[in-house]
């Protein structure tokens, strides 16, 4: 009989009031966890979504021009449109509807007129003369040459291209009498004239750099390179028709071919001849006579037909992202700066277009596709987000990186698991509890090391190392299952007093360590520094990646997988045991089932903690964003790019909501895993209980 008493005092009423306290402040503190997970996945959804909103375009009425005579040029900065007429006139005009300034009589009347790929410089042909002119933020004109008009030696000009070298330097390209010139000046007015072989041709244009001349006789397109004093024919294409018009986008890179089928892109690929210009893509719905206009900062560019058909095109979609069906009769256009507005003009009235498309190149697809980038040899996954360049086109592909991940934590998992769980195995059912006692709180404490600290001395000290010892690292797993093996066999020789139940791993770790340090150093006397062999091999690579997280991994499975098998009822265990199975058997078969789903939890909640590992991938990979690459290539993986990429993303861009959504998908990533390891966790469980049930 028990000597225990129940004291006078105590009160289950008591007890069961703190019972339930304690179960409704878990329940709360529970819902308060799934509901600060709710909020935080909806933040991330609210910050994402923007990226794919659809374009959008607001209409604004029109307004009445002064001058009816065609418009030879017409520029829009935002608020204010200017505007050169067929008569010589000259004038800002606010588009918000105020009074326009009066207008500058410019004499006498441009013929043509040209506009430099920024937007910022005009040159006009007046009457075989030209003249530079610059229309200001401030509505003035400036005339960085002077407001007389001046004149090549080799006659009047018929056809020209202008582009902006530098502050107070441009070139120009301008077909005369005596044939193609191009013609580099400044504002102290020393010229440079560069003669061209060619007498005739139908259009021409300029890169923005000037460092390029484009040129159409019918069929033939010949690409001139332009030196500070020669040109080079670079090459010559023969196209299927004649080209309507000729239209660099952005950073000169890029260009677009329109004829009778549509808007063809071209840019150039490298070559064993050199830098050539190769055909990309057609664009789809582009056909038709329409005017084409580009945007001045962006690969946008928009068509517009007579009867009013808007569509608007970016350079990485093959159709168009807007379409809008406008009043009829337009006959120009032109893009404001930052490419929210589209100016365009009718007979005798301007109408302006409100555009809402900040990240036209940002699609779904774009993310997972294959793009064939300007300069590029092909389509591939690329991930390149800045560059020192405004022109630069940015680079969002994320498959390099899901690849990075995936890799990384799959071959992490594959070295971390047989250790953890062969360690697990026999401290659990094999180990003498007095060194249990001592083993397992030192395998916790490695879990305690900061990440950090682990990818640092993978970083500095273990790749070195690594690359120094190769081929013994690679064949470090055969050696060490051979001698498992053979420690086995030869394991019932050794005298009684050293075959003690519990302790043998007193004896086979420093066989095992001697073992180790042989195969490492060994091969290097043969093959030494052998990843300087390898044409590919990188320091930092998918095999140091795979050590250094895989080491952070072990305790962490290891103690949920020993705490699995230590909890399975010991008297299965012993049942088992009575009845002549040994322990091995009892433990394969017995055992292990009973702790499976523990086991596959434990496997499962590593396998997330590797996806997530940010510091470790961040110092051992080289960070290097590539979808191809083995074992000794470098690797960037979700997270290390968002360590990496957003303190330098400025906020509301689309690098910064890129990031955002890289961080969203590893939290969608780790609620699926979690997810399906405790389906599948329950089910290992009922079925056991099951098999319980029936023993």
């Amino acid at each position: 009989m028990s000597a225990n008493h129940i004291p006078v005092q105590f009160s289950d009423r008591k007890r069961r009031a703190v019972d339930r306290l304690t179960r409704r402040l878990v329940t709360c503190c529970g819902v308060a966890i799934l509901l600060l997970m709710l909020l935080l996945f909806c933040w991330l959804i609210g910050v994402v979504l923007p990226l794919f909103n659809a374009p959008g375009l607001q209409i604004a009425a029109s307004q009445q021009l002064w001058d009816r005579a065609p418009a030879l040029a017409m520029g829009n900065q935002g608020n204010t449109g200017w505007r050169i007429s067929a008569r010589g006139a000259a004038r800002f005009i606010p588009l918000d509807g105020q009074p326009a300034e009066p207008a500058l009589a410019l004499t006498p009347a441009p013929d043509d007129a040209v506009q430099s790929a920024d937007g910022q410089t005009l040159l006009l042909n007046m009457q075989g003369a030209l003249t530079l002119m610059q229309p200001t933020t401030d509505q003035q004109w400036r005339f960085p040459l002077g407001d007389k008009p001046f004149h090549l030696p080799d006659g009047a000009v018929t056809k020209m291209a202008l582009a902006t070298r530098h502050a107070g330097q441009w070139r120009i390209a301008a077909l005369t009498e005596a044939g193609l010139r191009v013609l580099t000046l400044g504002t102290d007015r020393q010229a440079s004239v560069i003669p061209l072989p060619q007498g005739q041709l139908d259009l021409l244009a300029l890169s923005p750099s000037g460092d390029l001349l484009y040129t159409t006789e019918g069929n033939l397109l010949r690409v001139w390179q332009l030196d500070d004093d020669r040109a080079l024919l670079r090459e010559t294409h023969t196209l299927p028709t004649p080209p309507k018009s000729l239209h660099l986008l952005v950073g000169g890179r890029s260009l677009l071919i329109q004829d009778h089928s549509g808007v063809t892109q071209w840019f150039a690929i490298a070559s064993d001849q050199g830098p050539r210009l190769q055909r990309i893509r057609t664009f789809d719905h582009s056909d038709g006579e329409t005017i084409l206009v580009t945007e001045s900062q962006r690969r946008v560019f928009a068509t517009l037909s007579k009867q009013g058909m808007l569509r608007l095109f970016a350079s990485k979609q093959n159709g168009p992202i807007l379409q809008r069906q406008l009043e009829p009769g337009i006959v120009q256009a032109q893009f404001s700066p930052r490419g929210d507005s589209l100016l365009i003009e009718r007979p005798g009235s301007w109408q302006t277009l409100r555009l809402d498309n900040p990240w036209p190149d940002v699609t779904w697809r774009n993310f997972w596709q294959k793009i064939w980038y300007e300069n590029y040899p092909g389509p591939d996954w690329v991930w390149q987000s800045t560059a020192a360049g405004d022109s630069y086109q940015a680079k969002f592909s994320l498959m390099p990186m899901v690849m990075g991940t995936l890799k990384a934590a799959s071959l992490a998992l594959l070295f971390a698991t047989p250790l953890a769980l062969a360690a697990a195995m026999y401290t659990a059912w094999f180990m003498a509890p007095g060194l249990r006692r001592w083993v397992k709180p030192a395998i916790e404490m490695m879990g305690a090391l900061p990440s950090v600290v682990v990818g640092l001395i993978a970083g500095i000290w273990l790749a070195p190392h690594i690359g120094q010892a190769l081929v013994g690292v690679l064949l470090l797993p055969l050696t060490l299952a051979g001698s498992l093996l053979l420690c086995g066999v030869f394991s019932a020789r050794l005298p009684p007093r050293w075959r003690q139940p519990g302790r043998e791993v007193l004896i086979l770790l420093p066989l095992l360590l001697l073992v180790t340090l042989l195969t490492l150093w060994l091969p290097t006397l043969l093959i030494p520094d052998a990843g300087d062999w390898l044409p590919h091999y990188e320091q930092r690579n998918l095999l140091v990646a795979a050590l250094a997280m895989g080491f952070a991994l072990v305790p962490l499975i290891f103690t949920l997988s020993e705490d699995a098998l230590f909890s399975v009822p010991a008297a299965l265990g012993q049942g088992s045991l009575a009845l002549g199975a040994t322990p091995w058997q009892t433990l394969t078969r017995v055992v292990l089932p009973g702790a499976s789903a523990g086991i596959f939890a434990a496997l499962m909640i590593g396998l997330g903690r590797a996806v997530g590992e940010t510091m470790i991938l961040l110092m051992a990979t080289g960070n290097t964003p590539q979808s191809e690459g083995g074992l000794f290539s470098g690797l960037r993986a979700l997270s290390a790019n968002i360590a990496i990429e957003m303190p330098e993303a400025a906020a509301g861009s689309a690098h910064y909501r890129v990031l955002f959504l890289s961080a969203l998908m590893l939290l969608l990533f780790t609620l699926v895993i979690n997810t399906v390891a405790e389906l599948i966790r329950q089910r290992l469980r009922q079925r056991y209980s099951q098999h319980e049930e029936q023993a």
